[in-house]
């Protein structure tokens, strides 16, 4: 930990705000496409410093951080249980909490479970979560699904994603990376989920969001190969 510390130059207590302020910094000096190739190498190794500390950070920080806003002492009420305080509430706003809640402990299927029970692709977390909160766990989430073959639910909250990264960007640096993995899931394990009419409506969102042309190109000839095999009866 202490070598990713030096690495990004912040101390072992720095707030998750700080670890991001630092990684923008040193990444315009060291990302490939403005210091050269060469960086590519620091460049990674910068990138995997800020992962592991922000993880680190999420993990270690966020018990305190949440009863905090939940009106408790952390030091005082040693015993409380955020996790059945926020089951307790039952409100929307304490449930998308929850979830990120969940994730950032790695319980992964518990979070997805509570996501389900909540409305699933219908439970907009981007309305009870501030923005930087939302899109870190509505990624997490995706991956996890993902992982799990339940691709389109991925495709659907990572399409949401990129549509708000466009019109505010968040991700930045890191925003091509969410691009070539959402493409991933298209080409690898979305079609054989879904019917060919969702499957028309996938490729239809694929539109417009961000991707090159020669990109946009193929998800059209998608379509079109697509409405012709409905119309001769094939998937």
């Amino acid at each position: 930990m202490d070598n990713h510390c030096k690495l990004l130059g912040v101390s072992p207590g720095a707030s998750v705000s700080e670890i991001k302020k630092a990684f923008r910094k040193k990444a315009k000096q060291l990302h490939p496409d403005i210091a050269g190739t060469e960086h590519s190498e620091p460049m990674l190794k910068l990138l995997a410093a800020y992962e592991a500390l922000l993880d680190l950070n999420r993990r270690f920080q966020i018990d305190e951080v949440y009863r905090e806003k939940a009106g408790f002492n952390y030091k005082k009420e040693s015993k409380f249980d955020y996790r059945k305080w926020l089951k307790e509430q039952g409100d929307p706003n304490s449930m998308a909490k929850l979830i990120f809640y969940e994730l950032m402990r790695l319980e992964e299927d518990r979070a997805i479970e509570i996501w389900r029970e909540n409305g699933g692709l219908a439970f907009s977390l981007q309305n009870y979560m501030e923005k930087a909160d939302w899109m870190d766990c509505q990624y997490i989430l995706a991956e996890e699904l993902d992982k799990r073959d339940f691709s389109f639910e991925a495709f659907k909250l990572i399409i949401a994603l990129l549509i708000e990264e466009r019109q505010k960007p968040y991700f930045n640096l890191f925003t091509p990376e969410i691009y070539r993995y959402l493409k991933t899931i298209v080409n690898k394990r979305l079609r054989s989920q879904v019917d060919s009419e969702t499957w028309l409506d996938c490729m239809e969102a694929l539109i417009g969001i961000g991707f090159p042309s020669s990109d946009e190109k193929a998800f059209r000839e998608s379509i079109i190969k697509t409405l012709k095999e409905i119309r001769t009866g094939q998937k």
